[in-house]
């Protein structure tokens, strides 16, 4: 019996002694992060890609976790590449950059590279409007289906492996997990790059700003992205992405002469 979605499995890609624990978003799968996995693993990086609990499986899966199943999957793939690796890279897109912050803050890594990472729920009137409403609602409205696409590479939304929808309880765990990611960047100090489409309509363009301005790290710095969705690591714009973490990746923990 298959119990995961083809393609929605979590990797591993051996290499050195720097390892980049990637982590997707919300709905998706570790298969919205294999080429950028590939790309480091080819600069001979130690890679692995962990999934997020409810995700690959099916959304009553999803509705019945909380963010902090999330982050102790985080914290499992952590544990794993310590074992192995010298320095690590927390690299996260979307829901995955929120808990790759959270985790900076709590335990020791080398850096993080937060991709399209939102600062808080869409701000559409709905969304407002629903927030407060979110768990009990979910009693009897259990998705929202997710809107049309929006991608410029129509080859990269064939190979996505996500759900077709939101369920409404885990949309009220994402809250909860943005506001812990809210709280915690005062106490990340660590080197940290971010990455936003200029055109991204599911976290705003904003976002990236607003969790710059609220990092306490000295060494902090953001690259914008054009040509994309919100899906940064996948759309027509994606070797740029992979170009700028490896460079910042490699600047971090190169041996310095």
């Amino acid at each position: 019996m298959t119990y995961l979605m083809q393609g929605g499995s979590p990797f591993f890609i051996p290499g050195g002694r720097v390892g980049c624990l990637l982590v997707h978003g919300f709905t998706a799968s570790p298969q919205e992060l294999r080429r950028m996995g590939e790309y480091l693993g080819s600069r001979g990086h130690t890679v692995l890609a962990v999934r997020l609990p409810g995700h690959s499986t099916s959304l009553a899966d999803l509705a019945r976790m909380r963010h902090t199943d999330w982050l102790a999957t985080v914290e499992d793939g952590y544990s794993y590449l310590r074992g192995i690796c010298d320095a690590m890279v927390l690299v996260g897109l979307s829901l995955g950059g929120a808990l790759s912050l959270v985790f900076a803050a709590e335990r020791p890594v080398a850096a993080v590279v937060a991709m399209a990472t939102p600062y808080e729920l869409p701000q559409r009137w709905y969304v407002r409007l629903l927030r407060p409403f979110l768990r009990p609602l979910s009693l009897v409205w259990r998705t929202m289906p997710k809107g049309p696409p929006d991608w410029r590479d129509p080859g990269a939304q064939k190979e996505r492996v996500a759900y077709r929808a939101y369920p409404l309880r885990a949309a009220s765990e994402v809250d909860k997990a943005l506001r812990t990611m809210r709280e915690a960047l005062r106490h990340v100090s660590v080197p940290v790059l971010l990455m936003h489409s200029r055109e991204d309509d599911f976290a705003p363009p904003s976002s990236m700003p607003r969790i710059f301005e609220g990092l306490a790290s000295s060494d902090k710095s953001m690259v914008w992205i054009d040509h994309s969705n919100h899906i940064i690591t996948c759309d027509t714009s994606r070797e740029q992405v992979f170009s700028a973490a490896a460079a910042f990746v490699d600047r971090i923990t190169k041996p310095r002469p």
